[in-house]
């Protein structure tokens, strides 16, 4: 049986989520990218609580004019911003299935650039 590309993102994302989880001391960033957009979010998976969350669809970005991998970077310092405010330090990095390159990556070099450990 063929796999699509939603399917194949889908089992990679599962697998990881085995491995993966968010505790209290560091807290799982999870994303999402749709073609337009891309989300993140600071998760306790031990509670289910969102600590933080940020998005390229925030009012905050409303009037970017570059790339779509320079939005990424910059939520990725806006999430930073808002995972200090809340007091959280370090994280564990899940890419939801997506290649570590592009996007997630600016994203991820953004947050860590603002101050983020993982």
């Amino acid at each position: 049986m063929k796999m699509n590309k939603t399917q194949r993102r889908q089992r990679i994302q599962k697998r990881f989520r085995d491995t993966v989880l968010g505790t209290a001391d560091t807290p799982r960033m999870s994303i999402f990218r749709s073609n337009k957009e891309i989300y993140a979010q600071i998760v306790n998976d031990e509670t289910g609580a969102t600590l933080a969350a940020s998005s390229s669809r925030d009012k905050d970005f409303a009037e970017h004019s570059g790339t779509k991998v320079e939005l990424a970077q910059k939520v990725g310092k806006a999430i930073a911003e808002k995972a200090k405010a809340a007091g959280v330090s370090a994280i564990r990095f899940d890419r939801g299935g997506y290649l570590y390159h592009g996007r997630v990556k600016s994203l991820a070099d953004g947050a860590r650039e603002a101050g983020l450990k993982f």
